[in-house]
């Protein structure tokens, strides 16, 4: 490569911005070279975690020190660390009908707890979607509720237990997933609402969670007609609410790039360059951390990946990455802003201001 993409900085930039998932309990070759390339970030998935969690940890922190591990852990039917048994926290479902905030945070610090003991640094959560359709195939009983007011004070109770165990969290998924009755794992969900019906109930667990000292915000593969034809995930307009209204000034994750939602909206079919094509538009737009995804999950559902596949996804995304660099489709300053922020991540949570 030339130009911009050409310079070692750059490169290392490329990498700092990229989460991927891997496959195995193990490092695998391609992963330890990332690492020292610059790569700040892993995403465990449940059968990373099946043998010594711990261990494959500080395997990883071996090879640097300060590398976030983040995990989807919300307590309830969605779990990583404990897939084979089961969570022994209670969901937000739960939770929220409690109605006690503080028990929520208690629950979310020993969560935290468990995270910690596993060397895994980041919780993909709390979810502050809220309960708006019964039939939501994927929000249910992963919401506090359906009251804006009761899911923030949930989100942010969540929030800060986490920050007393020592976790970082990332809020999901941006700006609101709960009025739709389609999985964007499968499809584009579209949420179809004004703008001010927006900002009073969807956003308002996100203002919550971003005054309580939000690490990260996820951003869901979610079109707002009222906002973007994009999926927020992709869109300008999505990270410019985040930031300008709600004030955030944490580094925005994106949802699993290889989901089939954003892939309907970018139109790639072959797994590998769909996640390429999602985190060129991803950074683009505003995204700081691009989550790869889980590189089990593969065209035809239940097959195994092929040898290779988490490294090929990779490489993928990471090349795409430093052609747009090189083409101006990413403004160098975009992919500096980008990698200071998941910098600053590395230091630990936040404080609320």
């Amino acid at each position: 490569m030339s130009g911009p993409a050409a310079d070692p900085a750059v490169r290392r930039m490329a990498h700092t911005v990229l989460m991927p998932g891997f496959t195995g309990t193990g490092v695998p070759a391609w992963l330890e070279r990332a690492i020292g390339e610059g790569l700040a970030a892993v995403c465990y998935f449940a059968p990373n975690l099946a043998a010594d969690p711990a261990g494959l940890s500080a395997r990883l922190r071996a090879l640097r020190p300060d590398l976030l591990t983040a995990s989807d852990e919300e307590g309830g039917r969605v779990t990583r660390l404990h897939a084979a048994s089961g969570s022994p926290h209670p969901g937000h479902g739960d939770l929220g009908a409690e109605g006690d905030p503080r028990r929520t945070a208690a629950v979310a610090e020993a969560m935290g707890r468990d995270l910690r003991a596993a060397g895994i640094a980041a919780a993909l959560a709390p979810v502050a979607d809220l309960r708006l359709d019964t039939a939501n195939p994927v929000v249910g009983g992963r919401s506090f509720g359906a009251d804006p007011d009761q899911v923030a004070a949930h989100t942010a109770a969540f929030v800060r237990g986490l920050h007393a165990a020592g976790v970082l969290g990332a809020v999901k998924h941006f700006p609101g997933h709960g009025a739709t009755r389609v999985d964007s794992h499968v499809a584009l969900p579209v949420v179809d609402v004004a703008l001010p019906v927006l900002r009073r109930r969807e956003l308002a667990p996100f203002a919550s969670a971003v005054a309580a000292g939000a690490d990260m915000v996820m951003a869901g593969h979610i079109v707002v007609p009222e906002l973007d034809a994009a999926p927020a995930s992709v869109s300008p307009a999505a990270y410019r609410l985040l930031r300008a209204e709600l004030g955030f000034t944490g580094a925005a994750v994106t949802d699993a790039l290889d989901m089939r939602g954003l892939a309907a909206h970018t139109g790639v079919a072959e797994p590998a360059a769909a996640v390429a094509r999602g985190a060129v538009a991803a950074l683009a737009a505003g995204a700081d951390l691009l989550c790869l995804g889980n590189p089990g999950n593969t065209a035809e559902a239940g097959r195994p990946p092929e040898p290779g596949f988490d490294g090929r996804v990779f490489g993928a995304a990471r090349d795409a990455v430093l052609a747009a660099v090189d083409s101006g489709a990413v403004p160098v300053a975009r992919l500096a802003e980008a990698a200071e922020r998941v910098a600053r991540l590395l230091a630990g949570p936040a404080s609320a201001p």
